[in-house]
C-alpha cells in the first residue's frame, strides 16, 4: 500500500469523533486505507454484498447489533437508512469516539443521510486517487516529457500505479464499465446508456475547458436539464471538477461558466482514445491534459487542508486568464499552468496584471515541467509542476 498523505488526519478523526465518513471515487483505496490502519481495532463488513446489503436494509436494528462497533461499513450507501439508527448508538455514547467509520463512493447519496442523522457526529473526508508524492516519494520530480506522459496516461488509481502487470486498456475499460453499468443505473435509472457513455466520452474531451452545457447537451442529443442531471451525478461520484469561475466586482467583465477537469488523467486518455506517449505528447489535448493534471494535484492536496480553500479560475472577456486562483486563509494564491520547460519574465506578466486589476496582493507562481523551483521575478516562484503546497 502506498503511504496515504491523509491518514494523519483519519487516525486523528478517529481519535476525535464518533463516526469517520470517507468518500471518493470508486478504487482510490478508501477500503484498503481503513483496513490496513483499524485492522486490529475495528470489524469490517462490505455492503456490496448482496446478502449483508439485504440484513442491513431489512432489518438495521439486528444487523447492527451483529456487526457492533467498533466496525467499517463499507459503501454505505447501498444501506441508506443505517446512519439513521447509527445515530441513536452514538447519541447514547458520545465520547465513544471512532465506533463507526463508513465509506461511500456517491457523496450526494451518503451526504443526504448525514446531513439529516449524522451532523455534529461525523468527521467527513475525501481520499482521491494518488497525487504524485503518494506514488514515487517526495524528492521525485517528474519534468522529463516521458514522465509526464507516463502520468498523464496511468493516473493516480493505487491498483493501476501498484500492479505493474495491469493492462491499462483493461482496467480503465472495466472501471468504466462497472461504473456505468452500477452506479449510474443506481442513481439515474437510465435505461439506455449509450447516450450516458457518450456524454462521458464527450466530457473528458472537453477536460480542462471552459463547459458550455447547450453545447454539450447538443453533441449528446439530450435535454440542457438532463445534461445537468447528468453532470451533477459525475461530480457527486468524483468523475468530474468543476472549477468556478472567480467573482469580483469586475462582474461584467469576466467570464461566468465553469471550466470543468475530469477526475483522473488516465481514465481521459482512455476515452480520447489516447494510448501512448508519442500521440499524447505530439497530439491536440497534450496542454489540456497537463493543465488537468495539475488542476488535480492541487485539488488532491488541497483536500488534506483543515479549512477548505475556495478554487477558482480568472478569465476576462478580453482574454486575460489565470489557470488557477485559491482563496486560503484569507490570502489569494494565483497560479498559472505551462507546458513550457524554460519560461522568461514575460510569461510572468499576466499574473501582474490581474493582481493590479483586483488590486489586492496575490501569492504568484507558475507550475511547469521545470526540474527546480526558482523565481522569475521579485514576487513570481516558478515550480515543478506536481510540488504543490
Amino acid at each position: 500500500m502506498f503511504k496515504r498523505e491523509l491518514k494523519k488526519q483519519f487516525l486523528e478523526a478517529i481519535k476525535a469523533f464518533p463516526v469517520v465518513i470517507l468518500t471518493g471515487a470508486r478504487q482510490t483505496g478508501k477500503s484498503t486505507l481503513c483496513k490496513t490502519l483499524l485492522n486490529k481495532t475495528h470489524g469490517y463488513v462490505s455492503l456490496e454484498d448482496p446478502d449483508v446489503r439485504r440484513q442491513a436494509q431489512q432489518d438495521p436494528r439486528t444487523f447492527l447489533k451483529n456487526h457492533p462497533a467498533p466496525v467499517i461499513f463499507d459503501e454505505i450507501q447501498y444501506a441508506p437508512e443505517l446512519p439513521s439508527y447509527i445515530q441513536g448508538i452514538v447519541d447514547a455514547d458520545r465520547k465513544n469516539y471512532g465506533q463507526y467509520v463508513l465509506t461511500g463512493s456517491q457523496n450526494f447519496l451518503l451526504m443526504e443521510k448525514v446531513s439529516q442523522s449524522l451532523a455534529g457526529r461525523a468527521a467527513l473526508m475525501t481520499l482521491y486517487p494518488c497525487n504524485v508524492k503518494e506514488i514515487h516519494g517526495d524528492k521525485k520530480i517528474l519534468s522529463e516529457p516521458q514522465d509526464i506522459a507516463d502520468w498523464i496516461l496511468k493516473g493516480g488509481y493505487p491498483e493501476m500505479r501498484d500492479n505493474k502487470e495491469i493492462d491499462r486498456k483493461t482496467w480503465c475499460a472495466s472501471y468504466i464499465r462497472l461504473f456505468i453499468e452500477r452506479d449510474i443505473r443506481q442513481m439515474l435509472n437510465v435505461g439506455d446508456l449509450t447516450s450516458f457513455e457518450r456524454f462521458v466520452h464527450l466530457l473528458a474531451i472537453r477536460t480542462g475547458q471552459i463547459l458550455n452545457l447547450s453545447d454539450l447537451a447538443r453533441d449528446t442529443d439530450i435535454s440542457v436539464p438532463t445534461a445537468k442531471r447528468w453532470l451533477s451525478v459525475l461530480q457527486a461520484s468524483y468523475q468530474v471538477h468543476l472549477l468556478e469561475p472567480f467573482h469580483a466586482n469586475l462582474s461584467k467583465r469576466l467570464i461566468k461558466s465553469p471550466k470543468i477537469y475530469f477526475g483522473d488523467t488516465a481514465l481521459a486518455t482512455y476515452l480520447m482514445g489516447i494510448h501512448n506517449s508519442e500521440v499524447l505528447l505530439n497530439g491536440p489535448f497534450y496542454g489540456a491534459l497537463f493543465e488537468t493534471a495539475v488542476v488535480l494535484e492541487h485539488i488532491k492536496s488541497l483536500s488534506f487542508s483543515r479549512d477548505i480553500p475556495r478554487l477558482s479560475y480568472f478569465r476576462s472577456k478580453d482574454g486575460l486568464e489565470i489557470d488557477l486562483l485559491i482563496e486560503k486563509d484569507q490570502k489569494t494564491y494565483a497560479r498559472e499552468i505551462k507546458t513550457n520547460r524554460t519560461l522568461s519574465i514575460k510569461n510572468t506578466k499576466p499574473l501582474i496584471r490581474v493582481e493590479k486589476l483586483l488590486s489586492k496582493p496575490l501569492e504568484k507562481e507558475i507550475f511547469s515541467p521545470t526540474e527546480k523551483e526558482i523565481w522569475l521575478t521579485e514576487d513570481v516562484k516558478l515550480k515543478p509542476w506536481h510540488k504543490v503546497e
